[in-house]
């Protein structure tokens, strides 16, 4: 993460980071990688409840508390007000949002930014 950014990692990675630690005989990229599937996504654990996330196998309440934390930061940062979220006004300004997240990449893929216009 520190040399290509979070970007880089994958969505099983990054919950392992927020979770630090596995279990005994299951690893924090395992139990990551099997909560993801159990839940279909992140939108899935999102979703779930404290106490059902409290009820799986190596979540103690601390790291349920950990991982709803991170997941409303995301959707705090999802719903931030208009006048709070980066201006598109010139191609230059395109640039700046995607460069940072699309100089890693290894295969070349396409964008397509929808823009509003709303009245001055």
């Amino acid at each position: 993460m520190q040399h290509y950014g979070s970007a880089a990692l994958s969505t099983a990675e990054l919950l392992a980071i927020i979770l630090q630690v596995g279990q005994r005989g299951e690893n924090v990229m395992l139990m990551s990688q099997r909560l993801l599937t159990q839940y279909g996504g992140l939108q899935g654990l999102a979703r779930a409840t404290f106490a059902e996330l409290c009820r799986q196998k190596g979540l103690s309440t601390a790291k349920v508390a950990q991982l709803k934390a991170a997941l409303e930061l995301g959707r705090r940062l999802l719903t931030t007000a208009p006048d709070e979220r980066p201006q598109v006004r010139s191609p230059a300004d395109v640039a700046d949002l995607l460069l940072a997240e699309m100089s890693l990449l290894e295969q070349e893929e396409m964008r397509v930014l929808l823009l509003d216009t709303l009245p001055p």
